[in-house]
């Protein structure tokens, strides 16, 4: 990776910032409305990111769960970079996407996407990555971190790792000279982060599975910390949908989200074979990855567990996180969490909208938990997955 790649993806982001904006969002939403009149009844379309945070719409398709519910879907659509999905869901290109929890914000509030959180996705599932020599957080000073988006858990969490040790969280070229207690965040696409690691272009990353397990693998990093154990069960991705499938198609919306929480559930009893179907040794070859990688996330061994325990890479043993998990409802009380740390997050690009937010009303209006509520009790309620039976909790955020 080059020079060049870091300048390409950072124009990529400022263009889509500046599409995104209420008024350069117009052509797609034009785009959006006129696919929803052409075409009423629309099969499910799927877009994703070859991530582990796709895995619940990946198992619905492959196990044939959404045909179970009497609707139509076509084979998911892989994208490279979350630019892409979110530009091709607001195009109306696809209509059931994962998309990162800050982006939904971010559509909703900064570019008046008419679309909803539905359910979440995964919990956990991501972490920071650093090169092979660093042992410990404070040694990134200095140096660049990559993040997905500036949208993302994974810039809300390490901003805040960073400040607990006396870093400085930095947007800067990078030929800047930095202080040696800045960080300059990087936006990367996951698929770039290993490459960029093993490359020494940037000291570490934060991203979702398997890129952190991919760089183990091989040999190229090492797991600095899980963000599962810093925010509890935090969600990372969710399932946003369309507002007017949402309104003009609940049947159809239901047994979408019925699907999709029956292959979490699915997913947490097949951990093993989830990760196959997912490899590019799988039927369908959802994923560039080996079952090897996927199965080192999604079913990892005890002695993994306590590796990382011993290393510091999990640090609140007792929260007794899985690497990562999956359960479908949206509690409020994250997206007013998430609300409050996003405001005093660095966020590049146009972000006054945020200051304008408030967190109570905001996960009122930005989650519509009519369809999940019906498709938890369908199957047992919330202890189902494994959880106290309350669509109520409180949010743990410990460095």
């Amino acid at each position: 990776m080059c020079l060049d790649d870091f300048t390409h993806t950072r124009r990529d982001f400022i263009k889509l910032s500046a599409l995104l904006t209420a008024g350069g969002a117009m052509p797609l939403l034009s785009s959006l409305q006129a696919r929803a009149a052409s075409d009423p009844d629309a099969p499910v379309r799927i877009g994703y990111l070859p991530i582990t945070d796709a895995t619940p719409l990946l198992v619905a398709h492959n196990n044939g769960l959404f045909e179970a519910e009497g609707i139509k879907a076509e084979r998911p659509v892989l994208l490279r970079s979350w630019a892409q999905v979110i530009e091709a869901f607001i195009s109306g290109q696809v209509n059931v996407i994962h998309l990162l929890s800050p982006m939904t914000v971010w559509a909703r509030y900064g570019s008046k996407v008419p679309a909803k959180v539905v359910a979440w996705n995964h919990v956990g599932g991501s972490g920071l990555t650093v090169a092979p020599g660093i042992t410990e957080v404070k040694q990134l000073g200095g140096q660049s971190v990559a993040i997905p988006f500036w949208y993302s858990i994974h810039n809300v969490v390490v901003q805040q790792l960073f400040r607990d040790h006396g870093l400085t969280p930095v947007s800067k070229p990078t030929t800047a000279q930095l202080a040696a207690n800045e960080v300059n965040l990087v936006v990367l696409p996951p698929s770039d982060m290993p490459p960029a690691l093993a490359s020494k272009r940037i000291a570490g990353y934060i991203v979702a599975e398997p890129f952190n397990a991919l760089a183990e693998d091989l040999k190229v990093g090492r797991v600095q910390r899980f963000t599962g154990d810093i925010w509890r069960n935090h969600a990372c991705c969710v399932v946003f949908m369309h507002e007017h499938d949402l309104n003009n198609r609940p049947e159809w919306s239901q047994k979408v989200v019925n699907a999709i929480v029956k292959a979490q559930l699915w997913t947490r009893d097949h951990r093993a074979e989830a990760a196959a179907l997912l490899s590019k040794a799988g039927p369908n070859r959802y994923t560039p990855h080996t079952p090897q990688v996927l199965s080192q996330v999604l079913a990892p061994s005890a002695d993994d567990r306590a590796a990382y325990i011993a290393s510091g890479a999990i640090q609140h043993a007792q929260w007794d996180e899985k690497r990562i998990d999956f359960q479908p409802y949206p509690f409020p009380s994250y997206t007013e969490e998430l609300v409050r740390r996003l405001q005093n997050t660095l966020i590049e690009g146009e972000n006054g909208f945020l200051a304008g937010l408030d967190p109570q009303q905001t996960a009122r209006d930005l989650v519509d938990d009519r369809f999940v509520r019906k498709s938890i009790e369908a199957v047992g309620g919330l202890k189902a997955f494994g959880l106290p039976d309350s669509f109520e909790r409180s949010e743990e955020f410990v460095i």
